[in-house]
């Protein structure tokens, strides 16, 4: 232990000075890694300081790995992250003469070698803003190629008091989601309405199902039918702890009235905390509820089905995705083979159209059971292999909305010199008739929307919906 904590010490005080110690010139940097990237190995390390070597690394790791990367303009990464050091410079009064974009010509090392030569300038000028200037140059950057499956995993904290399957944020979920208003803010639809309330601040203020949400933070949610960014604050994340202030309606009862939520921990439900939750509905209908497609869990769907089985003749599947915000391609392949047999369930393809194919895993036992399968725009990536799936091989009806359009690809994973994760797909996804789905997402066979009032009176018009399809 006495090594231990010396070798710790040790590396605090070396942080230290790198934090605070001019950057070295290119000449006496380590560049031995700077334009590879590695998968992880082991356990996580604990992460070091970004530099300039780092978000070189990530630039090249970027260009060389990418499923585009081969035909990206990287003077468009380039752009991003000189814009996003610049905005820094200025929200901290401290702009320079030097921060000036240098001319690039398309040559990606020579364009590279010109964008570090004037950003060492300028970050020598403020060597008390360095740390934070890479990060959101990296951050930048990486945002830059406009991919809902590319991203920096860096300083990732949790509150001091998280306990295991805690939740941090206000304590709700509303119709529109965070991705979508990061991503996709045009495929969310007024009104802003609350649809969950988890418990913590929203809880303790009396939120209920099917309240309004008219304003957040004086922000008019939606203008022109539009969702606007202040629907973001609803999600905040640790540790953003700002109150967010809303203006609120209750139609049942015509209440208007404004209440401010404070983020912070809260004890989530157990019951939402399972990946799969099953039981038995009317005429021996499965219901099947999956979140996420976690390792194993397409076998937990086979074996909740097979419980339900046991002992009656069942009727028909209800497979719930919403909220499914995705996970395993394995998995999802898994679980549309227990429908059938033989099919492709979806294509992984390079920028010039070289493909891999995804086939069903025949080794699944099929369940020979019709199927109606719940979506929504919180339906995303490997649940829209799901539902692509289902759709084009016709093994099932879709109900609910169109899922999230965010399936770019199976993001892989990237080691960075300071410990970070830099995550991006190598290839793209199209669903079984080689469509593109990202950005687009699969449309339901019938539309059947959650409104204001359902969520009031808790009542699940998809589910109805699908429950008539099984019974005819």
């Amino acid at each position: 232990m006495t090594v231990i904590r010396t070798a710790a010490a040790v590396l605090a005080l070396l942080l230290a000075a790198a934090c605070t110690a001019p950057a070295p010139p290119r000449s006496q940097a380590s560049t031995a890694a700077s334009t590879v990237c590695s998968k992880p190995q082991g356990p996580p390390v604990a992460e070091t300081p970004t530099t300039i070597d780092v978000i070189e690394q990530a630039y090249f790791c970027i260009l060389g790995t990418y499923y585009s990367g081969a035909t990206l303009d990287a003077r468009s990464l380039l752009l991003a992250g000189f814009v996003a050091l610049t905005q820094e410079l200025n929200r901290n009064g401290r702009d320079v003469p030097e921060a000036t974009m240098p001319a690039l010509t398309g040559d990606r090392k020579a364009d590279w070698a010109a964008f570090e030569a004037v950003y060492r300038k300028v970050t020598d000028q403020a060597p008390d803003l360095r740390d934070k200037l890479a990060v959101v140059t990296l951050e930048a950057m990486v945002a830059g190629l406009g991919d809902n499956h590319a991203g920096w995993a860096h300083d990732v904290k949790r509150h001091p008091d998280y306990y295991d399957g805690d939740g941090y944020g206000l304590g709700l979920q509303a119709n529109v989601n965070g991705p979508q208003v990061e991503g996709n803010p045009g495929v969310a639809l007024p009104p802003l309405f609350v649809t969950t309330v988890q418990g913590g601040a929203a809880q303790a203020a009396g939120l209920r199902p099917g309240d309004i949400i008219e304003s957040v933070n004086g922000s008019a949610p939606f203008i022109d039918g539009k969702a606007t960014t202040a629907i973001a604050a609803l999600y905040p994340r640790y540790p953003e702890a700002r109150p967010v202030r809303l203006r609120l309606l209750r139609q049942s009862t015509g209440r208007r009235w404004s209440v401010t939520l404070k983020p912070g921990p809260y004890q989530r439900d157990l019951a939402a905390l399972q990946v799969v939750q099953s039981k038995l509905l009317e005429d021996s209908i499965a219901y099947v509820r999956m979140r996420g497609f976690a390792s194993d869990s397409a076998d937990r769907v086979f074996k909740a089905i097979s419980r339900l089985r046991t002992g009656r003749t069942l009727t028909g599947v209800v497979l719930d995705l919403r909220g499914n915000g995705g996970g395993s391609p394995l998995e999802a392949t898994r679980l549309v083979s227990a429908f059938v047999h033989g099919k492709v369930t979806a294509y992984q393809c390079t920028v010039d159209g070289k493909c891999e194919t995804s086939w069903t895993d025949d080794t699944v036992e099929l369940l020979n059971l019709p199927l109606v399968v719940l979506t929504d725009r919180s339906c995303a990536s490997a649940c829209e292999h799901v539902s692509s799936a289902v759709k084009d091989l016709r093994i099932g009806q879709l109900v609910g909305t169109r899922t999230a359009g965010v399936i770019s690809g199976p993001a892989q994973p990237h080691l960075l010199a300071n410990n970070t994760t830099l995550g991006f797909p190598s290839r793209h996804h199209l669903g079984p008739n080689r469509e593109v789905i990202d950005r687009i997402g699969v449309p339901p066979d019938h539309h059947v929307p959650l409104t204001p009032e359902d969520a009031a009176a808790g009542r699940d018009p998809a589910l109805s919906k699908a429950l008539t399809l099984l019974q005819k």
